[in-house]
């Protein structure tokens, strides 16, 4: 039987010999037969073996020549037989100098010695097959010795019960310089080269744990529009700049009150400051000083590149007081500064600090809010200013009825919608719940029914499926189109993909009446310029403030050049925000033919709506 673990190729040859040797029809082989069976079955025992055994070899000597530590191979005796060139460059000796040294010879020191030896001598008298030792003194031939950690381990013999003593050593020095240089990419950039976002954290934590009467700073920066400079000029520039942007942060702010600045994320930067003496014009100052010099052009590539940025300063202490809400409070105060304009600081508030915390913990909720029912519909009438009594259209908008804080408009939750994304979800349910409303109406009141006039959220107007959904809503409640009016302004109409100008001509064509609002004679131009399919035009702003109270004859002249030449383009015309029937009144006669407002009710609800549309039948 072959031995166990034997090669799948030397176990098929000893199985054919083996089946030879034993299947000879009774007949005793002569032994020159025998011998030619067996020189034959070690030819091929020698085939198959051969490579295998030559592979193993050469793996092994390239490992061991090109190994970045030094290896000494022994004899049993621990004598050595062989050693790299990373051991001969690490002792400053010749391979051939330490042919023929006992292992313990490399040791600087006889203690050091003796511990090679006593490893030796427990690799060879136990079943420990590695031992190391560290902080082990090597001979070294100019310095000295030099500082080790050493592996000693055995190697299986070519006999069986055989074993080869082996010696590997790594300087502690260059560990050490490795240990340092993971550390550092562990706490710093690797483009920039600046203090990372964990260095930072670690270091804010330290300073406000620090004893002593010491103020500290904190400022976040922003390049503003990074994006264009890299999408526009490639991430390889957008990379420079950034090394730029380290640069002069480091400039500005190293050795002024400890500076400490430090890259946060991608176009993200943080600068802590510290000191007895810091004051806020301080760090004011030095900000200042930094978007300025930020503003200066650089040139790659070239290209003459400036940035602009914004900043976010804590001075002194925050709500918490600890490093969590310091980080949290510059972050709020760059956001504010984003908010504002952007290429500009800002200075952390405490009490707007609160009023936000407020508000965003009103727009956290939203989502739940809406799938709870604490939404409803609100409704401005718009009369006709020759009847009063009769409806002409409602428009429709969001309450929220929020079980802590009462009644909520929708410029109080709107703008924090667009921020969490829910702008879409409520235009949706706006667009159903006014339609289901207009088909209960048609229902009851039949032709008394005014249109439903609803002004959707940027987001939903520009979605590529608006289309597909109101007609989907339309048909749900079986109206007509021209049953709904989508108001829209020039700012939205025209997006920057044209998008909501397209899918609003789509809705014209099915038959939706499309409401312009107009503050002054460019916006009635956009009609014929661009031959939107517009039915209605609300006067709004100033043009229609003017005429409140004593107005002047400019502006009365400006007013009615616009009704004239809505009717030039077939238009029909009304105002918003009127405010009294004398208000009113005066809109009438310069041919303005329905408003809303406060002359007939800021806002109403469905059952006051129900009401005034009775009226009006009636």
């Amino acid at each position: 039987m072959p031995e166990p673990g034997a090669a799948p190729g030397l176990v098929d040859v000893a199985r054919k010999f083996a089946t030879t040797l034993t299947d000879t029809k009774g007949v005793t082989l002569p032994p020159a037969e025998l011998e030619r069976l067996l020189l034959s079955f070690a030819q091929e025992v020698a085939d198959v073996a051969t490579p295998a055994y030559e592979g193993a070899v050469l793996r092994f000597t390239t490992l061991f020549s090109t190994a970045p530590i030094g290896i000494a191979l022994a004899d049993p005796s621990g004598v050595i037989m062989e050693a790299n060139a990373a051991l001969a460059k690490l002792l400053s000796s010749t391979q051939s100098r330490l042919h023929g040294k006992h292992l313990a010879d490399l040791a600087a020191t006889d203690h050091d010695a003796t511990r090679i030896r006593a490893c030796l001598e427990r690799l060879a008298t136990t079943e420990i097959g590695r031992l190391t030792e560290r902080g082990v003194h090597l001979d070294h031939s100019q310095d000295g010795s030099i500082t080790t950690n050493v592996t000693l381990a055995r190697l299986p013999g070519d006999r069986q019960d055989t074993h080869f003593p082996v010696l590997m050593a790594a300087d502690t020095d260059d560990l050490h310089l490795l240990g340092e240089r993971l550390l550092h990419q562990n706490v710093h950039d690797a483009l920039t080269g600046l203090p990372n976002s964990q260095a930072f954290a670690n270091r804010v934590e330290a300073a406000l744990g620090s004893p002593g009467g010491e103020e500290i700073a904190l400022v976040y920066l922003d390049i503003d529009g990074f994006k264009v400079i890299n999408d526009g000029l490639g991430a390889g520039v957008g990379d420079q700049v950034l090394k730029e942007v380290a640069s002069k942060l480091s400039t500005t702010f190293t050795g002024h009150h400890d500076g400490y600045v430090a890259r946060l994320s991608g176009d993200g930067f943080g600068v802590l400051m510290r000191g007895a003496d810091l004051k806020t014009q301080h760090v004011v100052s030095l900000v200042e000083r930094a978007l300025e010099d930020l503003n200066e052009a650089v040139y790659l590539g070239g290209h003459g590149i400036g940035v602009s940025a914004s900043a976010g300063i804590v001075v002194g202490g925050c709500p918490g007081g600890g490093h969590t809400e310091l980080r949290r409070a510059a972050e709020l105060a760059l956001h504010r500064a984003k908010e504002r304009g952007k290429a500009r600081w800002t200075l952390f508030d405490p009490a707007e600090d609160e009023r936000d915390r407020s508000r965003y913990q009103l727009g956290a909720v939203i989502a739940g809010a809406l799938e709870n029912g604490e939404f409803s519909l609100v409704y401005q009438p718009t009369v006709k200013l020759a009847k009063p009594d009769e409806i002409a259209a409602v428009n429709a908008g969001l309450r929220w009825n929020h079980p802590d804080k009462g009644e909520l408009d929708s410029e109080d939750f709107y703008p924090l919608a667009q921020t969490t994304g829910m702008t879409v979800p409520l235009g949706k349910w706006l667009l159903a719940e006014s339609l289901a409303a207009t088909a209960r109406w048609r229902t009851r009141f039949g032709e008394a029914t005014p249109d439903v006039c609803i002004r959707l959220p940027q987001r939903l107007a520009s979605d590529d499926d608006l289309v597909l959904l109101v007609k989907e809503q339309l048909d749900r409640h079986n109206l007509p189109a021209k049953a709904l009016r989508l108001c829209v302004d020039r700012q939205s109409m025209f997006d920057d993909n044209e998008e909501v100008y397209d899918s609003f001509t789509v809705l014209a064509d099915l038959g939706a009446q499309l409401v312009l609002t107009i503050s002054g004679s460019a916006d009635l131009e956009l009609i014929p310029r661009f031959d939107l399919p517009v039915r209605h035009v609300i006067l709004s702003g100033p043009v229609v403030d003017a005429l409140a109270d004593s107005p002047t004859e400019a502006d009365v002249r400006h007013l009615s050049q616009l009704v004239e030449r809505g009717k030039e383009l077939k238009l029909r015309i009304g105002a918003e925000g009127v405010r009294s029937t004398e208000h009113a009144a005066r809109l009438r006669q310069l041919g303005v033919l329905a408003a809303r407002g406060a002359f007939v009710a800021d806002s109403a609800t469905g059952d006051e709506v129900d009401e005034m549309i009775e009226r009006h039948a009636g």
